[in-house]
């Protein structure tokens, strides 16, 4: 049980073979996720959900997956409600928690929090997303559902679409295409581009990286679409905004000189930049990719914990 009792701050953190042991897992544990069978695996375990951050998906999806494997949450979802609100700093919050469950589940706006958090706590800290930094597990997903859909993570053309600046979710899924020998290919606006020193990491790291702003161009030969959201609050202007995010929207006719195999995913929520439309094709997954994070966050957290007892 390599995972058992370590943190899981960046994906980075973790091997390529431990990568590939927990979507195996994940995959067996799809009809768990599903309702279909019932488990103890996590019964008696107790898992602190400190999100300092507003989400939805990520946080219930871990809820659901510990609920789904008998074990029970400590859920702090209010950030403006709790003692943070009375000068309480996250250092002395972390090692509260510690006291009361036997892992934590971070989510925080500042880059960072996780990794302080690891060092502060005596019980694993699973990272749901820190700041602009990383979110491991949803990698750990987006991964899942590549290997669902294409049978391989190896060798692969994957387009990074939008925000690439600010968004951890392609930080993170950047380097473990990384591992996998995939070529990577940039597609943002000059304003939110891939940080550089992000970029030089890869490139030491042994991965393919390119850039192309047309996104017809970019897409032509891809194997993987990934979409974020450029946010719209970081624009003074609406109409600016629209000049410069109406080029990178997905809609059926720019999937129309795609490859057939080529899947659309979306770490969601999403706004104008993935039409209603693609929904209907056979591209979309990302609503699978979303139902993928309860498996993986299942395996995940079994890794780290280990099993109560065989359940399921």
């Amino acid at each position: 049980m390599p995972l058992h009792g370590r943190d899981v701050v960046s994906i980075r953190d973790l091997s390529r073979e431990e990568i590939i042991s927990v979507l195996d897992d994940a995959k067996k544990m799809i009809p768990l996720a599903e309702g279909n069978r019932v488990s103890s695996l996590l019964a008696g375990k107790l898992i602190a959900m400190a999100f300092f951050e507003p989400s939805t998906r990520t946080r219930l999806s871990f809820e659901s997956a510990v609920h789904r494997l008998g074990g029970s949450c400590l859920t702090i979802a209010e950030p403006n409600a709790n003692s943070l609100r009375k000068d309480d700093n996250l250092y002395d919050t972390i090692r509260m928690l510690s006291s009361y469950a036997d892992a934590i589940v971070l989510r925080h706006p500042n880059e960072g929090a996780a990794r302080m958090a690891a060092r502060t706590s005596d019980r694993p800290v699973i990272n749901a997303g820190d700041g602009v930094g990383q979110h491991p597990t949803q990698t750990l997903q987006d991964l899942a559902t590549i290997r669902e859909q294409l049978g391989t993570l190896a060798g692969l053309t994957v387009v990074l679409l939008g925000d690439l600046k600010y968004g951890r979710a392609v930080h993170s899924l950047a380097y473990a295409l990384a591992r996998f020998d995939s070529e990577i290919i940039l597609s943002s606006p000059s304003a939110f581009r891939l940080p550089e020193e992000l970029r030089e990491n890869l490139t030491h790291e042994g991965a393919k990286v390119r850039e192309e702003p047309d996104l017809g161009k970019a897409i032509r030969d891809a194997d993987v679409l990934y979409v974020t959201r450029i946010q719209k609050e970081r624009f003074l202007d609406e109409t600016e905004y629209r000049t410069v995010v109406g080029p990178y929207n997905v809609d059926a006719r720019v999937l129309a000189e795609a490859k057939p195999k080529l899947i659309v995913m979306h770490p969601l929520p999403r706004t104008g930049e993935l039409a209603p439309e693609v929904d209907q094709t056979p591209h979309a997954v990302y609503f699978r990719q979303a139902f993928l994070g309860v498996p993986v966050r299942m395996a995940l957290l079994t890794a780290v914990l280990g099993p109560t007892k065989r359940g399921g």
